[in-house]
């Protein structure tokens, strides 16, 4: 990966926001199916590690990691969980 790219990483179950804060900055997080959906611009390959190395070793149970061609329509800004009752009420 030469250039930034977006990606949604699912991890399974509802991640709590002290283990999702060093991820705060660089990606929208939402919990409404059960598991956790982290969608984010990732710089470059090394950031892509340490965000999987970051999740990994806090010993959560990776999905998916997947480049997607740009962020899911709903999602606010970075660091921002939904609940369900905010996802049911967006415009």
């Amino acid at each position: 990966m030469s250039e930034p790219t977006t990606f949604e990483i699912v991890i399974r179950g509802r991640a709590s926001a002290r283990l999702l804060r060093p991820l705060l900055d660089d990606f929208t997080f939402d919990h409404s199916d059960g598991n956790t959906r982290l969608v984010g611009v990732v710089r470059d390959s090394a950031h892509l590690h340490g965000v999987v190395s970051h999740l990994t070793s806090v010993n959560v149970e990776l999905i998916s990691i997947v480049s997607v061609d740009r962020p899911a329509v709903g999602l606010s800004l970075p660091g921002h969980i939904h609940t369900l009752h905010e996802r049911s009420t967006q415009p």
